[in-house]
């Protein structure tokens, strides 16, 4: 099967278009013909071995600390079940399918669990569109109901609010019956208004952390903005979750009143099933839509991982697999 793959750390040009062995599904799991993958921000990161706040040795640890433990990238996947190991009774062969597979998407095939988060396509999406939600929403759907809480009528400032995250961000923030206000460059205002946002702040024109009005929930998807700068825009009792931490956030946590306030949290999220079926659900509803910024075959996947680098994607970038 073709594959992309990497052996080292580095810049896009250390992926390798190869032919690997197709893997063969184990008991319980499926084996999926992958049509197309997003790449992610995560995917860039293990790639470049670019952790964020000093986690670098942590990151290095987990995924390898001289050469990638795992050498195919793609955390999300759409396609077709082509074989079911034994004992599977979920899927069936032919089914259209996506989800969550935290690595090695970015191949022709691939096996995953039947019980990860893997749940059949609604009918009215593409494989490219499949793709672009599980990353991104799976990750603003459990920021925002599980660790924010958020309630309807509430105010959230969401940072980076058109990206592979914020996009999703706005439509869950919107279906939970939030006051929602984007942050983005100019280009991406009408994105962002289209997906729901009630206000837009275009950050190369203003500040959005020294205005005048304060919010329930500060999500920052990208890692613009600091607890002491949030702080200045949170409610009495606000909370500002960063997507993207490190050594002095940790530090800001430890150090954080316990007696209420204006707070931090940090988290990283999960895979779950029952998440990915329930951004099925929405979207089968009209409540969530994917946001694809480009489609990018597989030869062109050197280009896709600079283009999700520059932090400027309009939603998700996609690999076509064919």
């Amino acid at each position: 099967m073709k594959s992309v793959s990497y052996k080292s750390y580095g810049a896009p040009d250390v992926l390798r278009l190869e032919l690997r062995p197709t893997p063969k599904p184990k008991a319980k799991e499926l084996q999926v013909r992958v049509h197309a993958s997003a790449v992610t921000t995560a995917d860039w990161r293990l790639r470049a071995s670019d952790f964020p706040g000093g986690l670098w040795i942590v990151g290095r640890l987990m995924f390898g600390l001289f050469r990638p433990r795992n050498p195919i990238l793609g955390m999300t996947f759409a396609g077709e079940v082509t074989e079911v190991g034994a004992g599977v009774t979920k899927f069936k062969v032919g089914q259209r399918v996506y989800g969550s597979s935290g690595g090695g998407a970015h191949a022709e095939y691939l096996t995953i669990a039947e019980d990860r988060a893997v749940a059949e396509m609604p009918e009215s999406l593409e494989y490219s569109d499949a793709a672009a939600v599980p990353f991104g929403g799976l990750c603003a759907l459990e920021f925002l109901r599980d660790v924010a809480d958020l309630k309807q009528g509430q105010r959230i400032l969401i940072i980076g609010a058109t990206g592979g995250v914020g996009a999703y961000a706005i439509q869950i923030a919107k279906a939970k019956g939030a006051h929602v206000t984007a942050v983005c460059g100019g280009t991406s205002e009408e994105l962002a208004q289209t997906l729901g946002a009630d206000a837009v702040v275009n950050y190369h024109d203003t500040d959005p952390l020294t205005g005048k009005d304060t919010y329930d929930v500060v999500f920052d998807c990208v890692g613009a903005s600091s607890f002491p700068k949030a702080r200045k825009v949170l409610k009495s009792t606000g909370l500002y979750i960063p997507l993207n931490f490190g050594i002095r956030e940790v530090w800001q946590l430890a150090m954080q009143s316990k007696t209420g306030g204006k707070r931090m949290k940090l988290h990283v999220n999960g895979d779950k099933p029952e998440n990915l079926q329930e951004l099925t659900t929405m979207m089968s509803e009209g409540t969530l839509k994917p946001v694809v910024d480009r489609v990018y075959d597989l030869i062109d996947v050197f280009e896709a991982h600079s283009r999700v680098q520059t932090r400027h994607a309009r939603g998700t970038v996609v690999l076509s697999l064919g």
